[in-house]
């Protein structure tokens, strides 16, 4: 891959740090990236969660984005060009670093809340998505694209995913099918929708909070919760059909139960989710296949720990260079026209998927240490 690279001039403020003595306010502020995550905005928020857990007077925490997204993921056109024009073990260090700060949300020992006023993908939804309350608003978009860059989805997502209803979560990863703000509420990816109308006097009214009992928080949040409904056409809409599709054991069964599906009913979600599988890297479907399947009887550090590896294989190339090429096709030469290679499902074999899940064989690579955590996790809505 041939490439000319151009590193933006960022903001000196990149997340925002606010509040009073009892309620903090983290605010990813990369508006113009959709606040995609790079190192120094990891490191930051960090840093601060790490303190304000430790705060006794800090009751709970507040994060949301600037500008029209919560966050869209993690700056991978930074990552693949670092790696590019320098080693591949450089980009690793910040994805340990993320998982480091997705473990810290996940057993945080205060309420967090997330406010999702915009998108929310990859990295992003790492970030929220195992915070106590996630709020949303009417302009809150989820996807888990990535294998359309020939990357899968990690951050977590295969026990967060895994734990949708039935198979939802296969059929989101597998096709990176958007969700609205309803969809988000109705699966169980959002616990509390919220007009964005709505969302300063919102603000106000946390900023009053002096305990961190959970059910107060909730009911405090419910004043201003509206009911939203889900679309007629919406796939959540079809879950007995994903179900009935996206359980079979491999991504061609399940290619093939789709299309037996589509000689019965000429549903356009059906033709989308055919046209949107196809269009993806193979190895990265199956990838994640194989991923959300060991995640639904594991827990978050092991997924964890499991998507490391993964992603140090992608970085590494060691099986092949999809993810290089995939981001080449999207986000550098922006043609859309990733070359896949193995080009088709049926050449993706068993142990080339096998080799993504075990530790890298190279003596610059470094295992994935997540700090001891006394497991309290406050309960998920």
């Amino acid at each position: 891959m041939a490439l000319s690279f151009k590193f933006d001039t960022e903001p000196r403020n990149q997340v925002l740090f606010a509040g009073n003595s009892s309620v903090k306010l983290v605010i990813l502020n990369r508006p113009h990236k959709l606040n995609c995550l790079n190192f120094e905005m990891v490191s930051q928020i960090l840093k601060n969660l790490r303190m304000y857990e430790n705060d006794s007077s800090v009751k709970l925490v507040i994060l949301k984005g600037n500008g029209k997204g919560f966050c869209a993921g993690g700056d991978v056109v930074s990552l693949i060009s670092c790696s590019l024009i320098g080693h591949w073990t450089y980009p690793m260090k910040f994805y340990g670093k993320q998982l480091i700060l997705d473990h810290l949300v996940a057993t945080y020992k205060k309420p967090l809340v997330s406010v999702i006023n915009g998108v929310v993908m990859g990295g992003g939804a790492g970030l929220s998505m195992n915070t106590t309350f996630r709020i949303v608003t009417e302009k809150a978009v989820f996807a888990m694209p990535e294998a359309h860059i020939g990357y899968f989805p990690d951050v977590g997502a295969s026990y967060f995913l895994s734990r949708l209803p039935g198979y939802f979560g296969e059929y989101l990863g597998l096709t990176g099918t958007r969700l609205d703000a309803a969809e988000m509420i109705a699966c169980g990816l959002a616990t509390h929708f919220i007009p964005s109308m709505k969302l300063n006097s919102l603000e106000n009214a946390l900023q009053n909070i002096t305990s961190s009992n959970v059910s107060t928080i909730a009911t405090l949040i419910e004043t201003f919760t509206e009911k939203t409904n889900v679309k007629e056409d919406s796939p959540f809409k079809r879950l007995e059909t994903i179900n009935k599709c996206f359980s079979k054991g491999t991504v061609e069964d399940i290619i093939l139960s789709l299309e037996k599906e589509l000689e019965n009913r000429k549903e356009k979600w059906i033709t989308n989710t055919l046209s949107s599988m196809t269009l993806a890297c193979p190895l990265s479907l199956k990838i994640f296949l194989k991923s959300i399947r060991k995640g639904r009887t594991r827990n978050i550090e092991q997924c964890f720990y499991q998507d490391y590896n993964i992603v140090s294989h992608a970085f590494r190339r060691t099986v092949s260079n999809d993810f290089y090429e995939g981001s080449r096709a999207k986000m550098f030469d922006k043609d859309n026209k990733p070359k896949w290679d193995p080009s088709k499902l049926e050449l993706v074999s068993e142990e080339m998927v096998d080799q993504c899940f075990r530790k890298v064989n190279d003596e610059e690579w470094e295992y994935l240490q997540l700090p001891h955590r006394s497991n309290i996790i406050i309960p998920k809505l």
